[in-house]
């Protein structure tokens, strides 16, 4: 008999070479018919594989990560097996999970495939899929792989196996299809009921220029036909939310080829919007003992060199600007935390100084390259809502649970409420990664887990996700249409302090190394702002968006009223605006709703005798007639429905 402990901590025991299965039916026959994965003592197993020691099980289902993980890659099986059913020359390369679905490259030689052939292509999968052929691994000798593999004139499988060692080498099986594969499948084929090829494109071998352009093909795949149906209506929504196409109609930001890729510049009502954010965190971060400081936009390579950052960045970088003094280099800055270090140690201080909080909304730049430029979710050029806390150890544990306090402030504030907090820590197998001593990580993470445990944060831990100096807390929030994006993060640092030599005198007249906490509850404005208008569609809180009323005179004969009424909406501190175009009521207030402008007034006769307004909400229509102080107020009780003061 062995013994299986569940992940609710129970232990069971069962004849030695049970499966995964067995063990799902004795917990239910409904567990059994869902599960599809499972992973054993941390690795990932098919549902099949026989079980002959004591360990810990982990079943999985669709619904879970790992579960879509291993029905995606059985997934990208059996759309290879589709294409080599039309394309028998084609020499198949990798075929991975991805975030959303799979894909494949392949080699199709002197053929090409467009979007012409996805339909015959999904036809030919769901026919294969129906075959409810089993997936079944099998070890493999190095030399009977390569032999496999050489038969069929494909270099990129025996370049595959030639880094592989003797011994550690499988072959995945189902129907007449064989592939090169370490597992992590579902039970059969019969599973998937529903796929649909996304699209194609371009992609090196094995990421290199160099080597030969392959064909990608991307697929997705479902269980049930109305799960992929739900899917594409999500993309089609998500297209309609695109931030790029929101900031160019409403006219936020936009880019220049003569500028530059990926140095996005910000519209008037962009600017505003932004600027908007910026004093909102300013106000929250005043109240929570934060002072602003402003550094320069370059700095001289030895500082980067001190920080460990040129060694992590400087591939990311752009290169070194040099001066007419011969070997001076500045760069263009990839951190503040350097500059930070630098404002700390402008003077002493004593442990009755601290903490000190350094705020500063400062820009910073990374090369990235060209293909992973992305609107504003991924630029070369972006500010950082950046703050930097030097405490004492002893007050680490309660400035770590403020700056958490700001965060969800943020987050309530701007309609994040789905979210899950992650610790993430050093990758154990690959020390080189990081700077500092491992005492010094070891306290630094379970700081992290502490706090948030104490805050009864909603958190999973993820090894190998830290910063090169130090674990982190990062906020994953998801949007309204159910994506993940990784927005607010806290980082404890016990390393730049050190390779700054940063100093305070204790209470014991001896000089004491301080902690740093980096956070930014943003993340960047730019990214900020892009998961923001995707979230909200462009439909942002009433405290926020850049206008806020538009008033729509329903001929020019009540212009001085117009006048009227726009002066004591800005006396509010309201933003409003006038649409003078000689159009139609009709036509301004469609316009209106395309502006996504919160709030449409509109005067006429009627409203100048009343010394009224009639009111229109964007998306849910008139709302009825209103003196202007009843308006005014009803701006400012939704105003302050989102926008509570920091600390009340």
């Amino acid at each position: 008999m062995i013994k299986i402990t569940l992940p609710d901590g129970s232990v069971k025991e069962f004849e030695k070479n049970s499966t995964p299965m067995d063990v799902a039916r004795s917990i239910s026959e409904g567990l059994a018919r869902n599960v599809i994965s499972a992973s054993f003592n941390g690795t990932t197993i098919e549902t099949s594989t026989p079980l002959t020691t004591d360990g810990s099980l982990i079943l999985y289902t669709f619904n879970d990560t790992a579960g879509k993980k291993a029905f995606w890659h059985s997934s990208a099986h059996v759309l290879a097996q589709a294409i080599q059913d039309f394309y028998p020359n084609a020499k198949l390369t990798i075929g991975p999970a991805i975030e959303n679905g799979f894909y494949y490259d392949v080699d199709f030689g002197d053929e090409t495939i467009s979007e012409k052939d996805f339909d015959k292509i999904e036809k030919k999968f769901l026919e294969r899929a129906r075959e409810k052929a089993e997936f079944k691994m099998r070890s493999i000798s190095k030399a009977d792989a390569l032999a496999y593999y050489q038969a069929q004139d494909n270099q990129y499988k025996v370049e595959l196996i030639e880094g592989l060692e003797d011994g550690d080498i499988t072959f995945c099986d189902h129907s007449d299809f064989t592939d090169l594969c370490r597992g992590g499948h579902i039970p059969n084929t019969g599973i998937i009921k529903a796929v649909k090829i996304m699209n194609v494109a371009g992609a090196y071998w094995r990421g290199d220029e160099k080597n030969n352009q392959l064909t990608r093909v991307y697929g997705i795949s479902f269980p049930k036909q109305k799960e992929l149906k739900e899917y594409l209506e999500l993309l089609e929504e998500a297209k309609k939310r695109d931030h790029r196409k929101l900031g160019k109609e409403l006219e936020l930001f936009t880019f220049s080829q003569k500028v530059g890729q990926g140095l996005p510049l910000w519209l008037p009502k962009g600017a505003a919007l932004r600027g908007r954010l910026e004093d909102f965190l300013k106000a929250a971060q005043k109240k929570a003992g934060y002072e602003m400081v402003m550094t320069p936009h370059i700095g001289q390579k030895e500082l980067y060199v001190t920080s460990g950052h040129y060694a992590k960045y400087g591939e990311d970088s752009f290169q070194p600007i040099t001066t007419p003094k011969e070997d001076e280099e500045f760069l263009l800055k990839p951190m503040n935390c350097p500059h930070h270090c630098e404002v700390y140690n402008h003077k002493p201080y004593s442990y009755k100084d601290l903490p000190k909080r350094f705020a500063e909304f400062g820009t910073v730049y990374r090369y990235e390259q060209s293909g992973e430029l992305h609107g504003l979710t991924r630029v070369r050029g972006f500010t950082q809502d950046d703050a930097h806390i030097f405490c004492t150890p002893e007050q680490l544990d309660s400035e770590f649970k403020n700056v958490i306090d700001l965060v969800l402030y943020v987050f309530g504030s701007l309609g994040f409420e789905n979210f899950t907090a992650q610790v993430s820590i050093r990758d154990m197998e690959n020390p080189d990664k990081y700077i500092g001593s491992v005492e010094n990580w070891e306290k630094a993470e379970q700081a992290i887990i502490n706090a948030a445990k104490d805050k009864g944060l909603n958190y999973v831990i993820e090894e190998g996700e830290a910063a090169f100096y130090g674990p982190k807390l990062d906020f994953m929030v998801k949007d309204a249409l159910g994506r993940s994006w990784q927005l607010g993060t806290i980082q404890v640092d016990y390393n730049l302090p050190e390779r700054f030599d940063l100093q305070y005198k204790g209470a014991d007249n001896q000089l004491h190394r301080p902690v740093m906490i980096h956070r930014a509850p943003f993340g960047s404005m730019e990214r900020f702002i892009a998961v923001l208008l995707e979230h909200t569609g462009g439909n942002f809180p009433l405290w926020l968006t850049p206008e806020q009323v538009i008033i729509l005179p329903i001929s020019e004969k009540y212009q001085k009223y117009t006048e009227k009424v726009l002066t004591l909406l800005e006396n509010s501190e309201i933003r409003a605006l006038v649409d003078n175009r000689n159009e139609k009521t009709g036509r301004k207030i469609r316009d209106a709703e395309v502006s996504k402008i919160p709030f449409m007034v509109i005067v006429g006769e009627q409203e100048e005798k009343d010394g009224t307004v009639s009111v229109r909400k964007h998306g849910e229509g008139d709302l009825g007639t209103f003196t202007i102080e009843e308006f005014i107020s009803l701006i400012q009780k939704e105003v302050s429905k989102t926008l509570v003061p920091f600390g009340n």
